[in-house]
């Protein structure tokens, strides 16, 4: 049975090793300051105590986080010779990756406080008031908790057997169900099937969100009216479209 995995290189010329090893190490060292950059502004100034600047301060945190679990051994790899990453580690980075999803969570929520702001204004302070975000960040959290562990627990259950070789630089599931002597079919429908109902659905619901935002919006007399009130969405909007980026 196999008890580790063998991650890969992008090159085994050392050169090149050294090289994408600085690339990755200035790209982690600057997500981490732009992230505690942005915490720390949000959080000192008390005008920025909203719901939508909470969230993206979680978003922060999480990204943080996430990048964390893959990037040391991701150096480690690129520039020693140790490519071996235990079945422990291996689980840990397909958990934290499917908990990532909690951003689109997040997002979708974002794009709600959005729609209230812009369409319900007067109800506001009711509607998105401070236990109403801190449930819906604690609910968000849980479900994706919920949902890394059903995934990771159900790709860990499968037998593995041949090749314990990884043609990838971090763990993921797609890679690691071509490593099973199992059958994969029911794991392959279950993330399909998870990707269409959360991703699909949280999709929906943004659009939904910002189709109502825009048709409020287009009603507005005028348009320093209109550039204050995209202004809003715009940030959101940005990290919506970049997230398939990131993604890949």
């Amino acid at each position: 049975m196999v008890t580790e995995f063998l991650l890969m290189r992008f090159s085994v010329v050392l050169e090149y090793r050294v090289l994408h090893t600085i690339l990755v190490i200035l790209v982690y060292l600057a997500t981490p300051m732009g992230n505690i950059f942005i915490v720390t502004v949000t959080t000192l100034d008390k005008n920025l105590h909203t719901p939508m600047y909470f969230f993206l301060r979680n978003l922060c945190v999480l990204d943080m986080c996430y990048i964390s679990v893959t990037v040391p051994k991701a150096c480690v790899i690129f520039l020693l010779a140790n490519s071996v990453i235990s079945l422990v580690g291996y689980a840990a980075q397909i958990f934290v990756f499917l908990f990532a999803g909690v951003e689109l969570l997040f997002l979708t929520i974002m794009g709600h406080d959005h729609y209230v702001t812009i369409c319900q204004p007067l109800h506001y302070t009711v509607i998105m008031n401070h236990h109403v975000y801190i449930h819906m960040t604690l609910s968000s959290t849980l479900c994706s908790v919920v949902f890394s562990g059903f995934h990771t627990g159900n790709t860990f259950w499968l037998s593995f057997c041949q090749s314990n070789v990884v043609h990838q630089f971090f763990c993921d599931i797609p890679f690691h169900l071509n490593l099973s002597c199992s059958d994969t079919l029911s794991n392959e429908n279950n993330n399909f099937l998870s990707v269409v109902v959360i991703d699909g659905g949280c999709f929906v619901l943004i659009a939904m969100a910002y189709i109502h935002i825009f048709t409020t919006v287009l009603k507005l007399p005028t348009r320093g009216e209109w550039g204050k009130a995209f202004s809003t969405c715009i940030p959101n909007i940005i990290v919506l479209l970049a997230q398939p980026v990131l993604s890949m």
